[in-house]
């Protein structure tokens, strides 16, 4: 059993920050990728930075240079620093992490609760 524990969600004005967590607990063996998606009303869910191994990492183009993903593999947490937010960055965010529980056993994808971000104009 995987479990996700997402916080940091919160109201901000425009031009703020919110540095958001994610913690996995229970049987993982390694991790793979860690990311994090965001879904507003009325549109689908997106991905917002990703980062695999440690080694690369990937971000949407609306948050370049405002968003950094980073995980702390002893931790098994994956963070997202939001920086310079605004209006459009308003949605739920989700992290996502690809486990293996054994070694040289498969992955599997384990989602967040969601954390509500909400930044005011």
């Amino acid at each position: 059993q995987v479990q996700l524990v997402e916080s940091g969600g919160g109201l901000v004005e425009a031009g703020g920050s919110l540095r958001l967590s994610c913690a996995a607990s229970g049987t993982i063996f390694s991790i793979n990728t860690m990311a994090w998606y965001r879904q507003a009303p009325g549109k689908q869910r997106e991905l917002v930075a990703k980062t695999t191994s440690g080694v690369s990492t990937n971000y949407a183009d609306s948050v370049k240079g405002r968003f950094t993903i980073s995980r702390d593999n002893a931790k098994n947490t994956v963070y997202l620093q939001m920086n310079s937010l605004k209006p459009e960055d308003t949605a739920v965010y989700y992290c996502n992490l690809l486990i293996a529980q054994v070694p040289g056993g498969p992955t599997y994808s384990y989602w967040g609760q969601g954390t509500q971000v909400t930044v005011s104009s």
